[in-house]
């Protein structure tokens, strides 16, 4: 990880200048690292018991990895571990960012926030008894899960009716086209938590850096899961810069109140850099993504040579992705 202090390429002002990338700021694959972020930030912001996210984030840990009494690990590939692992962290982020801008949390929600993230996805786990195919098969609706599975899991852990209410809440705004004014929440605080919560969902993802190279492995779920409008993986590829333009900034800048933006802030007190680093990502994949879609045209093996970060592409289709 880098540090602040060490790095030499501070100008007079003692803000880092380019070049950077938000994976040298804490890589979301190493999970101890990321458990420890959070704590960092949610104690800063007053949250002085971490020990219930703690338990949390290693009963998650646990289901995903196919340790947890009664289910199968996780076996989707684009929403895995890693995923969640990325949500939780920008959540606290975008927390950190409006409490420097001067909006409170209270320890509990400060909580319930990592809560929400580390359940969002779970909806995706297969139970131990359920066999057919992989947890894409549930890729519409799988919030609905993932509610039910904290309800069931939340009470025995120390949280009351009304906490399991908001998380549940908090969840249903990872739906990517649920309207927000449909969302009910019991006080406001949960309606910002929401907010906060299915923005990191939408950073998280775009400005992973190998984003690109994982959208044939969402094209995948996709297809299981009876998601429609896309023919196969070229297709969704292509069609991502039109995703981008048209449904992700509507729903970051717009639906969800451009939360976004305090990251600035929390970039520039955490890691002495005054830029939103995860908008920085998405454009630059976005960018990268619209050479392609010029130079490639109707080449997927063109895409496949030029999508080479972590051999994700190489591991799912062998030698002929190289």
């Amino acid at each position: 990880m880098t540090d602040m202090h060490d790095n030499n390429n501070a100008g007079a002002t003692g803000m880092i200048q380019q070049p950077y990338n938000l994976r040298d700021y804490l890589d979301s694959i190493d999970a101890g690292k990321v458990l420890a972020e959070i704590h960092r930030l949610t104690a800063e912001m007053g949250a002085a018991d971490f020990a219930v996210v703690e338990k949390i984030y290693d009963d998650i840990s646990s289901l995903f990895e196919g340790r947890y009494a009664g289910f199968r690990a996780s076996n989707t590939k684009y929403h895995n571990l890693e995923h969640t692992n990325a949500v939780a962290l920008a959540v606290a982020r975008l927390m950190h960012g409006l409490w420097l801008e001067g909006h409170p949390f209270t320890a509990g929600d400060l909580v319930l926030g990592i809560v929400a993230a580390l359940f969002h996805d779970t909806g995706l786990i297969q139970a131990e008894y359920d066999t057919e195919g992989t947890g894409a098969k549930y890729t519409i609706g799988h919030e609905k899960r993932s509610i039910d599975l904290a309800r069931n899991y939340l009470p025995s852990h120390g949280f009351d009716a009304e906490a399991v209410e908001d998380c549940s809440y908090m969840i249903l705004y990872t739906i990517l086209f649920k309207p927000v004014q449909d969302i009910p929440f019991r006080r406001e605080a949960v309606s910002l938590l929401g907010r906060i919560l299915g923005s990191a969902d939408l950073l998280a993802q775009m400005a992973d850096r190998s984003y690109l190279e994982k959208i044939p492995l969402l094209f995948f779920e996709f297809k299981e899961g009876g998601v429609p409008n896309y023919s196969n993986e070229l297709d969704m590829l292509v069609a991502t810069e039109n995703f981008y333009e048209f449904i992700f900034k509507k729903r970051l800048f717009g639906d969800l109140g451009n939360i976004a933006a305090v990251l600035r802030s929390h970039f520039r007190v955490r890691w002495n850099i005054d830029n939103d680093l995860y908008m920085e990502s998405v454009e630059k994949n976005i960018a990268y993504l619209r050479l392609l879609n010029e130079s490639c045209g109707g080449d997927y093996h063109c895409y496949l040579k030029k999508l080479r970060r972590g051999n994700i592409l190489r591991n799912l289709y062998g030698q002929i992705a190289v």
